[in-house]
């Protein structure tokens, strides 16, 4: 057999019936009878995820679910009944979390650009505003005027740091996002005096690490700002989003974050918080950490071809529904996710083929050079780490293809 590219790690809990992938106890091919490419996302490992977190955080800090991750409705729903708030970017994102059934008491609108009529649905609905700039804070206290409420203001920091490591920097340097850290504790007393619910501050400075370390001395460095930015504006935080940032393995080499660790270092450091900081509300905003190993996306091969001696898998789905598998969402070097044949599941690799999608383009191709069972025409691929960034992220209307199903189970 040909030298092989490595494939990502496939996430643990997954098992095999009659030689098949099984997902929540259900075998794939059942799970796709009903057509492909689907989405199929575990609520018992989401389930699993959320109890593990909880029991390695301190009990004082709260976990809140960034729905970018997957806005699916009913997984959506089934956030709501187990997290303690959700934060959304759009009005589109808001619109969603409230079908779901969430408080807005417990929702919290971050992102840049908010347009007038998505600070004023957020403002009548009781929610908490990350406010970006100066601008967007004029912005929302007229529009909270002209319908006659008070409106629940935060303000979303730019750190003078960022999470080392981090697949996407969120702070430190010049950012679109958030109010530079120097800047905040002058428009935080202003909101105050005018009169506002004053919320406090939303502070993440990146995403997708797997170092713990690095993880550690971010929320170190975030719980010292905020600190410290309590005391210049003169008056405690009532909440503190600590941002989240916490990675999943995708490629081959990467190990998982050391949940553990992360835990015991921030238990450690809220035993010691400054006295502006005692009674504030701590929470961590999490998307893929949450969701990501608990989806997988199926997608049926149509059609198996060689050309120049090289196999290529063609299946029906593609970077359409899974733009970052093929590695066109931020991958600067592109390297194999986790991936296999679902209808052949753990059986022995025995050929070096590729998998492609259906569009008509060479971007489309989700595992290179990778070593599988032999596969034929109507057998099933499985692409592992597909319940975050898959369906939310990807391009689906892309060449008219029309967008993937998706279920929970």
């Amino acid at each position: 057999m040909d030298k092989a590219k490595p494939l990502g790690p496939i996430p643990p809990g997954f098992t095999k019936i009659d030689g098949e992938l099984a997902i929540g106890r259900r075998r794939a091919s059942d799970l796709a009878a009903a057509g492909t490419p689907l989405f199929v996302y575990s609520r018992t490992m989401i389930e699993a995820r959320v109890a593990k977190l909880r029991a390695v955080l301190p009990e004082r800090i709260r976990i809140h679910y960034a729905i970018k991750a997957n806005s699916f409705a009913p997984l959506l729903q089934a956030m709501c009944e187990l997290v303690d708030g959700l934060d959304v970017a759009s009005g589109g994102e808001l619109a969603m979390a409230r079908a779901a059934g969430a408080d807005p008491a417990r929702i919290s609108f971050a992102g840049p650009g908010k347009r007038d009529e998505e600070l004023r649905a957020a403002i009548e609905a009781g929610v908490t505003l990350n406010l970006e700039s100066e601008h967007e804070a004029r912005r929302a206290r007229a529009i909270a005027e002209r319908v006659g409420q008070t409106p629940r203001l935060a303000i979303r920091v730019n750190p003078d740091f960022d999470l080392r490591g981090s697949g996407m920097k969120m702070g430190g340097g010049a950012r679109p996002f958030g109010v530079d850290a120097e800047r905040v504790a002058a428009l935080a007393r202003e909101i105050i005096a005018a009169g506002c619910e004053w919320r406090g501050l939303h502070i993440f400075a990146g995403s997708q690490a797997l170092d713990a370390e690095a993880v550690i001395a971010a929320q170190a460095a975030t719980l010292d700002l905020a600190e410290r930015l309590a005391g210049e504006i003169g008056a405690p935080l009532p909440a503190l989003n600590l941002g989240g940032g916490f990675g999943i393995p995708y490629f081959p080499g990467d190990e998982p974050l050391d949940i553990d660790r992360v835990g015991a270092a921030l238990a450690e450091r809220c035993a010691d918080l400054a006295e502006t900081l005692a009674d504030t509300e701590l929470a961590i905003e999490l998307g893929r950490w949450l969701v990501g190993e608990a989806g997988v996306y199926l997608t049926r091969i149509v059609d198996r071809k060689e050309s120049r001696g090289e196999v290529f898998l063609v299946t029906d789905g593609g970077l359409h529904h899974q733009l970052a598998a093929t590695g066109n969402f931020g991958t600067v070097v592109r390297r194999n996710y986790p991936l296999a044949i679902a209808s052949h599941f753990a059986a022995e690799a025995t050929e070096v083929a590729s998998v492609v999608g259906c569009l008509c383009t060479p971007l489309d191709r989700l595992a290179e050079r990778a070593a599988f069972p032999r596969a034929e025409a109507g057998d099933l691929v499985a692409v592992f780490c597909a319940g975050a960034y898959g369906a939310s992220a990807s391009p689906a209307a892309f060449l008219g293809h029309g967008p993937a199903a998706e279920i929970l189970v």
